[in-house]
């Protein structure tokens, strides 16, 4: 990483430990736009963060490397303990998606598409039981899914 600073001086850079990192998540988690860690550290602040958006299910997460396209899914993995239930919030898998357009593919209009289009669901008031408040109704997995793929 210190080499790629080096060669990309307008991006800030800095190194954190993970103790403060963690603490500075909770207590700023507007100062970071990308964190850069290996992958035990990385579940942990990435868990981390899922809560301060009020689930696991919102965020999207990569592992790329310097050959390969990389992987993407999201933080929370393929939630085996729900899977085909119709209860798992896609969102994270949706945005993903658009991580991959546009760092893998380079492809950063259909990235925006589809994060313009999760953010009009989300603002519309569609939520699933994850991050649904008391009283609201929750729609599944294939309804949220549905309703992004139509504002595409």
């Amino acid at each position: 990483m210190h080499r790629l600073a080096e060669e990309y001086p307008d991006v800030a850079y800095e190194d954190v430990l993970v103790d403060n990192a963690a603490m500075q998540l909770v207590r700023d988690p507007g100062q970071f736009d990308v964190v850069v860690t290996e992958n035990m550290f990385g579940d942990i602040l990435s868990d981390e963060a899922s809560m301060i958006t009020g689930s696991i299910g919102l965020l999207p997460s990569a592992s790329i490397g310097d050959t390969a396209p990389g992987l993407y899914e999201p933080i929370h993995g393929s939630a085996p303990d729900i899977a085909g239930q119709d209860k798992a919030n896609p969102i994270a898998t949706i945005l993903s998606v658009a991580m991959m357009f546009r760092y893998s593919f380079d492809l950063p209009n259909e990235a925006r598409a589809i994060e313009t289009a999760v953010d009009a669901v989300l603002n519309e008031g569609w939520r699933t039981a994850d991050i649904a408040k008391p009283g609201e109704t929750a729609v599944g997995t294939l309804k949220m899914g549905e309703l992004i793929r139509e504002k595409l």
